[in-house]
């Protein structure tokens, strides 16, 4: 009988370098005496936060694998047990429990279905055979198909990455513009296009990106409410300006040498056609998708259905019409990871809320800025907030280490909360469009060769003044109108 086992090597899991600066991280500041006015157990907590924040921006682990071993250091110190007696603490594993992780999971599983039966990629070629004829044109096609599928797909990178890029790299292609000399007559232009586009579709739905539960979840804490409608509502009129206003700055900007694209329709109905009619799963998927908005629009408010049991309908659909499998669901690898670093994120960031860090960190900074009117303080926190995500290469470490604070910092200057709120959490999506490594699509967009650094920081850059112009002088004007301050 030969009963082979295999060996596995044994070996760090990290460069012995990053580990052992992160724990010096981590040591110097948990030893530091916790500051006047201040708990220890606030410091703590804060210290293992940091610690966390740290070690996602030098990549020491998987996100999912760094957070775990935050929860079990916070769990062993008593920073925040694992059961708790009491409202004085918080619990290790109660952002398990927590609606908003689940809405974010369940999504991500619907969004695999829009690309595992061709749904998305039918929907962004029907509107680029409509819209194509010309090099903006394509670029408004890409604009409405990104639109379209951003309420139901939570991930930027399956959206920008999974759907739009290979389409426009096909576009670039059929017109012999490839990395080099011809990058400029279509790629160049168009990859940087779904970046800005991408982003801007983020902003607008609760549910177009993973950090946006995260923010208002966090916002949550601060005592405001940001449900699905409110954040839909609050983004629509700037985000509808941004997607005409921001191809058209990049037109301007960084035009492409091939204006006119007269081919790319008949070539999209050419692939529409080999796709065939519609399926009816895709169908079913369809309605799904119609029947979610709605309940996301509406059910809260007229049936009284918190979105995350919406999710849950709209994902009971596809598994009893089998367009799902549960096998499916277990294999969604990038979705169960992500619940799990997004709990244990939220459950550090409520426990610095409540044990009073975040309260302390706004005081001090409103004692040097409390002699100028708030929105003037707004206004610097907004900016100081946008561009601090070039030394972010993640979307969830930049809000998980910024947002709260400055959303109290803002409230504590006479802000108008939910106007904080949705500012600073908008402006959360839209810096990914900044930097190619930011978040979402940068990273698969700027590797197709098209574009160096230079070109996409500059560029880039310019487009996010006049992004931030769009979101914060229209988008402010339009909350105002509403009654939103």
């Amino acid at each position: 009988m030969n009963d082979q086992t295999e060996l596995i090597p044994v070996k760090l899991a990290f460069p012995l370098w990053k580990g052992i600066l992160t724990l010096l991280f981590g040591c110097i500041i948990w030893f530091i005496p916790a500051p006047a006015g201040l708990a220890e157990n606030a410091w703590h907590m804060f210290a293992i936060f940091a610690t966390t924040i740290f070690a996602i921006i030098i990549k020491v682990m998987p996100m999912g694998a760094v957070t775990m071993i935050a929860l079990i250091v916070a769990a062993l110190t008593g920073v925040t047990p694992l059961t708790v007696k009491g409202d004085q603490q918080v619990a290790a594993l109660s952002g398990f429990a927590n609606g908003t992780i689940w809405l974010i999971g369940i999504a991500m599983f619907i969004s695999r279905a829009v690309i595992k039966t061709g749904l998305g990629k039918r929907v962004a070629l029907w509107f680029i055979s409509k819209c194509g004829s010309s090099m903006l044109g394509v670029a408004y096609g890409l604009a409405l198909s990104d639109l379209v599928l951003g309420p139901g797909i939570p991930s930027a990178s399956a959206r920008g990455g999974g759907i739009m890029y290979p389409i426009t790299q096909s576009i670039a292609t059929a017109y012999q513009s490839e990395p080099g000399p011809t990058a400029r007559r279509a790629g160049a232009f168009l990859m940087l296009c779904v970046s800005q586009i991408d982003a801007i579709v983020c902003t607008m739905f609760l549910t177009a990106m993973a950090g946006n539960p995260l923010v208002a979840e966090l916002a949550r804490s601060q005592g405001v409410e940001i449900s699905w409608t409110t954040w839909f509502v609050g983004a629509i009129v700037p985000g509808l300006a941004a997607l005409i206003l921001l191809p058209l700055a990049l037109y301007f900007f960084y035009p492409p040498e091939l204006k006119k694209t007269p081919e790319i329709p008949g070539l999209a109905r050419e692939q529409l056609q080999k796709m065939g009619p519609m399926s009816l799963a895709e169908k079913i998927l369809a309605f799904d998708f119609v029947l979610l908005i709605l309940l996301w629009t509406l059910g809260d408010i007229v049936f009284s259905i918190p979105a995350t049991l919406s999710a849950f309908i709209g994902l009971a659909i596809l598994l009893v019409s089998n367009i799902m499998s549960w096998k499916n669901i277990i294999e969604e690898k990038t979705a169960w990871d992500t619940m799990f670093w997004f709990a244990i994120l939220v459950m550090m960031a409520n426990a610095l809320n409540k044990y009073g860090m975040i309260g302390w960190i706004s005081e001090h900074i409103v004692s040097y800025v409390d002699h100028f009117d708030w929105l003037t303080v707004f206004a610097i926190l907004v900016l100081v907030y946008f561009y601090t995500r070039y030394f972010f290469a993640s979307a969830m470490a930049h809000i998980s280490a910024m947002y709260l604070a400055f959303l109290a910092v803002a409230i504590s200057v006479g802000t108008p909360p939910l106007f904080a709120a949705l500012v600073l959490g908008y402006t959360s999506n839209l810096s990914m469009g900044l930097t190619q490594y930011s978040g979402g699509p940068g990273p698969a967009l700027f590797g197709s060769g098209y574009n160096t650094t230079g070109q996409w920081w500059g560029v880039s850059f310019l487009v996010s003044l006049v992004s931030l112009t769009i979101w914060v002088v229209l988008g402010g004007a339009w909350m105002n109108l509403i009654g939103f301050w």
